[in-house]
């Protein structure tokens, strides 16, 4: 790139002497300034050097507002201190939004236990409890154009496989295996998280739950575990704070309740069994005497019950070193999904259908984007005249 730029600016030198020695005393300065604007647009070093530039400029301050008499600028510091009111009245807004959240995942609390009843087998819904229409009614469709007699056939061949199915009640698989396994490795942002290692104790999973706390302002996840060869708790939590009011070095960024930090717990280990942590074997060479011995080490392993091991958050977060910011960072977003997605609409997530809405409303978005984009080019263009265009039908309210 610098190359280009010496090259561009060389050939602004070279179009400028070539274009002012040449011009004789009765030349028109229109016809020099056309000329050398021509020759500048067909040199790509120096339109590369120009765009360069004009990039360069971007987002620089016009100095305007510094160039504003003093009683204006004083009328200014006024409309800040009233944008501050305004940004405490919004940090209430949250607050009581938050008190909302509280009061009704109260009433959401009975739906889940016999959500979590029903995974685990302890409940089994009745024939009311499973009407919801599915692709069944097509061939229930497909029924009504058949004879009597094959009406009869299909009835007898769905009775006996009905006995069958009750034979084997026994052996039936209990509740609904692997419901919390197969949603965290059908979400993306999990299933990175989720090693073939862990699967076996997350199989053990049997529900996720939140609950929240108004003072400080925290929602803690809960994640009940049946018993499994792995670790001897029965609940690992994952404790998320948050601020909702704006700071004093810059309130005007404030857009709502923030995670500042996270707190997991200890996970009793049975022995030898901790996930988290892997055995390596290095050999070391003796420097004088030339032997070798194997040296044994336990290090760090990639595992989801990491999850409950976040890095401590320091008071003055400019502490923090870039990787680990990215880590928290990383660790807030999967927090607050669990929370806001996850756990509302689990059974949506097992089946698939919560990642295809989600995957209908991201194209929605970019199609969204290049449309407004397109329309942006046309307020742009010089020669648009907005009297000319045509007028759009007003959209009436039903």
């Amino acid at each position: 790139m610098s190359g280009s730029k010496g090259d561009a600016e060389k050939a602004l030198e070279v179009v400028d002497t070539a274009d002012m020695e040449s011009a004789s005393d009765d030349d028109n300065e229109e016809e020099i300034t056309s000329s050398m604007a021509s020759k500048l647009l067909q040199d790509p070093n120096v339109m590369a050097a120009l765009q360069g530039k004009l990039n360069s400029m971007v987002g620089s301050a016009s100095g305007y507002i510094q160039s504003l008499p003093a009683p204006v600028k004083r009328r200014l510091k006024a409309l800040k201190k009233l944008q501050l009111e305004s940004t405490k009245i919004e940090a209430k807004f949250y607050q009581e939004i938050h008190d909302l959240e509280i009061k009704y995942h109260e009433m959401y609390k009975p739906i889940y236990k016999k959500r979590s009843q029903i995974n685990k087998g302890e409940y089994e819904p009745n024939e009311e409890e499973c009407e919801w229409p599915s692709e069944d009614e097509d061939e229930d469709d497909e029924d009504d154009e058949l004879s009597e007699e094959l009406k009869k056939a299909k009835l007898e061949a769905k009775k006996e496989e009905d006995k069958k199915d009750t034979d084997n009640e026994a052996k039936a698989a209990k509740g609904i295996p692997e419901f919390w396994l197969t949603i965290f490795k059908n979400v993306d942002m999990l299933q990175d998280m989720v090693q073939e290692h862990d699967e076996v104790a997350l199989n053990s999973l049997e529900d996720v739950t939140v609950e929240y706390s108004k003072s400080p302002m925290t929602f803690t996840l809960y994640f009940h575990f049946g018993a499994n060869e792995f670790f001897t708790n029965n609940v690992l939590t994952k404790e998320y704070e948050m601020k909702c009011e704006p700071t004093e070095e810059d309130p005007f960024s404030f857009e709502g309740p923030e995670i500042f930090k996270c707190k997991g717990c200890e996970i009793q280990w049975k022995q030898g069994k901790n996930l988290t942590v892997k055995t390596v074997k290095k050999k070391q060479k003796h420097k004088s005497k030339g032997s070798v011995r194997t040296v044994t080490k336990t290090v760090k392993n990639d595992s989801f019950f990491n999850f409950f091991d976040p890095p401590e958050v320091p008071e003055d977060t400019e502490d923090l070193d870039p990787d680990t910011q990215d880590l928290l960072t990383s660790d807030f977003e999967v927090g607050h999904y669990i929370r806001e997605r996850i756990i509302p609409r689990a059974v949506l997530y097992f089946t698939g259908e919560a990642l295809e809405e989600d995957d209908f409303g991201e194209d929605e978005e970019e199609e969204e984007e290049g449309e407004g984009e397109e329309g942006s080019d046309e307020e742009a263009d010089p020669d648009f005249d907005p009297s000319k265009a045509p007028k759009q039908q007003e959209c009436k309210q039903q």
